[in-house]
């Protein structure tokens, strides 16, 4: 329903042209691979492969693609993360009616873009980064551990997290037992409510 709703703000657009349309993460990254657009729109919290870690791979495949997040989150954290990745729009889904036109124009002249409430969070990280707060737990993962502990924490058996990602069941193994060393924790439910606190997955 959301997707239909931006196709046809977008559609109705002159000039504009939605080349392809993606249900997951990874359907996402396949598509943008393949189509190369000039703007990529994605969610933050899709389903196999979140917003961030899919951005990343589209920069990867896709250069020259300028990448829109969208998100209910607005946090420095998130900020920094959405940046990091690759993205150099940020849009609050509260504020997608009103400017996701002018959200697409601007990328389209390759600027950056941010609606509002993230333009604040960025200016007052920038004049006081003594309030910075690191809300990350502090553990790096790498980006395949993160893939691994999403499909996990969405309740994929170890068969599905390695057809997934085209890996052996052993090894899928191997990354759940390194991720629970990493994080400090005993069970994948454990593993689920680090991904939760962390945003990898919405509850």
């Amino acid at each position: 329903m959301v997707r239909r709703g931006l196709r046809s703000v977008l559609e109705a657009h002159e000039g504009w042209e939605v080349c392809g349309e993606a249900s997951d993460g990874r359907e996402a990254v396949e598509l943008a691979t393949k189509l190369q657009p000039d703007i990529v729109i994605l969610d933050i919290t899709m389903p196999e492969l979140n917003g961030l870690d899919a951005a990343k791979q589209i920069k990867e495949a896709s250069p020259r693609s300028e990448i829109l997040i969208m998100t209910m989150h607005s946090s420095e954290r998130f900020v920094r993360e959405v940046l990091a990745a690759g993205a150099r729009g940020y849009l609050v889904k509260s504020d997608a009616g009103r400017v996701l036109e002018e959200a697409v124009e601007t990328l389209s002249r390759h600027k950056p873009f941010f609606s509002a409430a993230i333009s604040e969070i960025v200016l007052e990280a920038y004049l006081h980064p003594e309030r910075s707060v690191n809300e990350v737990d502090g553990v790096q993962l790498t980006a395949r551990e993160r893939e691994a502990l999403q499909l996990i924490a969405e309740g994929k058996s170890n068969k599905e997290v390695a057809d997934v990602l085209g890996i052996s069941v052993r090894t899928v193994e191997t990354h759940r037992l390194h991720l629970m060393r990493k994080l400090k924790v005993r069970s994948a439910s454990e593993l689920t409510r680090y991904a939760i606190r962390n945003r990898i997955i919405e509850p």
